[in-house]
């Protein structure tokens, strides 16, 4: 009787396991098909503030319900009076656009670093700011000539404890340099 409730008792704390991890995990967004006017969402709905993460996670901004022919440019408007310029895209003839956030904006623009080259032709990625504010930004997608907007919210948080080991190790491995200004 004691195996039985021994092997119940892992079983359920497995099944617990599952659950929690499948809440934890968010669905991408989607458009909402009912809306007609202009709508943007963005996916993921976080970024973290790490060279080692930023560089790994695909930020895709997504719109539906503009003119066409146009063309859209996405600009965070956060803490601090944090302007950041960090995509655009063409409408297509649908009245939708996906603007992907490209590598180089996302060191640039968000972490404010500069990427070099080492004798290897690799990426360096140099760090002598710190990056944009932590916390929460409106996301604006703007239409160029009809003049059109959208918004949505990205959050931006600080680098977990892993992600700062990785950026260590890459610092180790001179992928990663940090430069003070003068």
């Amino acid at each position: 009787m004691c195996k039985e409730k021994k092997i119940i008792f892992r079983r359920l704390m497995v099944l617990t396991c599952l659950i929690i991890v499948s809440a934890c995990t968010n669905a991408p967004n989607a458009l909402d098909p009912s809306v007609t006017g202009p709508q943007v969402i963005v996916n993921p709905e976080f970024i973290r503030l790490s060279v080692s993460k930023l560089k790994d996670t695909n930020i895709v901004f997504e719109g539906s319900g503009f003119k066409s022919g146009d063309s859209v440019l996405i600009t965070l408007l956060g803490p601090n009076e944090t302007k950041v310029f960090v995509a655009e895209a063409p409408i297509k003839p649908d009245g939708t656009f996906k603007a992907p956030v490209l590598p180089l904006t996302k060191f640039m623009e968000i972490l404010r670093a500069d990427v070099t080259f080492d004798e290897k032709f690799q990426n360096v990625v140099v760090i002598s700011q710190p990056p944009i504010p932590k916390g929460v930004y409106t996301a604006k997608a703007g239409s160029m000539i009809s003049k059109q907007t959208a918004e949505t919210k990205l959050t931006v948080k600080g680098p977990t404890i892993i992600d700062s080991l990785k950026d260590w190790i890459g610092g180790l491995t001179g992928k990663i340099k940090h430069k003070k200004e003068k």
